[in-house]
């Protein structure tokens, strides 16, 4: 993780969790205020989920692209402040669920504010603004250009239509990208173009700020980085000769994972797989400019999918389930040798969940990454279980539960009475302050980071879940400041200091 690893503690929460006036949690004063309960709570790491713009289902981990950073991450403050967006009346703020994201309402409002902000950027005089865009531009052009063409063809088949149009569809040799196609859409689509650059440009700025103001106060910040990439997105538009398609662009084979207890036909997830001949051919380029991508936002990064790069679970497309599917080699050391020579020591997080054979157990050692422990895990099994605190190593990171759990307490309603039994003695602690003592018991470890959700600090039921796998409607949850109180920091304070992870002199103790 580092060459001088040391013990430091964080937090889980996604910044469209976060308050705010509207409709979502974005990088606005909410974020900022963020950085500052984590400073007062002595955690020193703060955990997103993916940036990317959400995708089906509302999902970051099914994004058109994976370089761009989600529009409705953009917070519209800054742009009222910069002149180029009128101020939001109340009745509209007041108007939004303060504690659930609604989607539906959410996007196409604030889409519209952006498009204004634009109209307003473009048509002022110049200025120190517009030649940070022209340069941000130009640095970023090699995945910029095409996502702000793909999201502007995008936009204009829907609207033409009616209905979703597959980029395999598009007409006119877009879908094929001819050098001629491409060139008479990128001058008809100037404007639109202009626009995605735009809220790109603002994300980027925003992002940076937020990234430079949790720094300077001792504060990483962790992303997310899900293996795989969309078929109808940019990336797949752009580089089809590095994914498994057939000649019309559609997929030959697709992702997922194979059958197991908590699925008879297991999951068939459908993205395009990658060819890793192709991509081991040009030295694993795109990947370089991924990984180089989510280093300039983030200071550690949590590969999603780890065991994908020992073996991945590959679909006929035409199967519609996973039962069908089979193990196929990945890359391996290969990728991430490849990485490290470009962008030397990598600091990253494997997530290494799930069915973890024996091939996927010598890339992670090989390569030295840390591995997840999930404490949710740890009490289905016995007192050998690796996700159980005293068989850990330094090299990991444990979490009370992932986006994908349940709360603490929402878990402690539906377990078996085996594994309520055994958490309840393992950990020493009543039902109602079971989240409490996972979080000691987290902190207390040997593991060099101990990440829990925030939902979790606060002592929240199962209906703050953030994400239930297989299942829409997710991803909506937002919380308040007045939920939150005085009491979650502290304690959290004094965990972190008693067991290394924050100064020990702000430790509070008698005598």
């Amino acid at each position: 993780m580092s060459t001088q690893p040391r013990r430091r503690c964080g937090v889980l929460l996604h910044p469209t969790s976060l308050p705010g006036p509207h409709g979502i949690g974005d990088l606005g004063p909410s974020a900022y205020h963020f950085v500052d309960w984590l400073v007062t709570a002595g955690a020193r790491s703060w955990q997103v989920l993916p940036l990317n713009p959400i995708g089906p289902g509302n999902s970051p981990y099914a994004s058109v692209s994976a370089f761009a950073g989600s529009p409705l991450l953009v917070a519209l403050e800054p742009l009222i402040e910069a002149g180029w967006l009128d101020p939001v009346p109340p009745r509209e703020s007041e108007s939004f669920d303060p504690m659930r994201v609604d989607f539906g309402r959410v996007i196409p409002w604030r889409m519209a504010k952006l498009r204004a902000a634009a109209q307003a950027f473009f048509a002022a005089e110049p200025s120190p603004a517009r030649a940070r865009f022209d340069a941000y531009v130009a640095a970023q052009a090699h995945w910029l250009e095409d996502y702000a063409l793909f999201m502007a063809l995008d936009d204009h088949y829907q609207a033409q239509t009616g209905e979703f149009v597959p980029w395999t569809k598009w007409p006119g040799g877009l879908a094929q990208r001819t050098p001629a196609a491409l060139a008479a859409a990128r001058e008809r689509h100037a404007e639109t173009l202009d626009f995605w650059r735009f809220v790109q440009f603002c994300f980027d700025e925003q992002w940076a700020a937020l990234k430079a103001y949790a720094n300077a106060r001792d504060v990483e910040l962790v992303g997310d980085m899900p293996i795989f990439v969309a078929h109808h997105g940019a990336d797949c538009w752009a580089q089809p000769a590095l994914y498994q398609l057939d000649d019309a662009g559609e997929p030959v084979v697709v992702s997922g994972v194979p059958p197991d207890l908590f699925s008879k036909t297991g999951q068939r997830w459908g993205n395009p797989l990658y060819d890793w001949e192709a991509m081991a051919d040009n030295g694993y380029r795109w990947w370089i400019a991924r990984m180089r991508r989510q280093l300039e936002l983030a200071d550690l990064v949590r590969v999603d999918h780890f065991r994908g790069f020992a073996g991945y679970w590959e679909i006929p497309a035409s199967a519609p389930t996973a039962m069908e599917g089979r193990w196929v080699t990945g890359p391996g050391a290969a990728l991430f040798e490849a990485l490290a020579a470009a962008l030397g020591e990598l600091p990253v997080i494997a997530e290494d969940l799930g069915v973890i054979t024996p091939d996927v157990k010598a890339l992670l050692a090989q390569l030295r990454f840390p591995g997840m422990k999930v404490l949710q895990f740890a009490f289905g099994g016995e007192a050998d279980h690796d996700y159980l605190p005293h068989n850990y190593t330094a090299n990991c990171v444990v979490y009370v539960g992932t986006h994908d759990n349940d709360t603490v307490q929402g878990w402690l309603t539906s377990a078996s009475p085996r594994e309520r039994a055994f958490a309840l003695t393992y950990l020493a602690c009543a039902p109602h302050e079971l989240h409490w003592a996972m979080l000691h018991a987290a902190v207390g470890s040997v593991a060099e980071l101990a990440i829990a959700q925030f939902q979790d600090i606060l002592g929240l039921g199962t209906e703050h879940r953030m994400n239930t796998p297989g299942q829409t409607e997710c991803w909506t949850w937002r919380f308040g400041w007045d939920m939150v109180g005085g009491e979650p920091a502290m304690r959290l304070r004094q965990l972190a200091a008693t067991y290394g992870r924050a100064d020990f002199a702000s430790l509070q103790l008698p005598g």
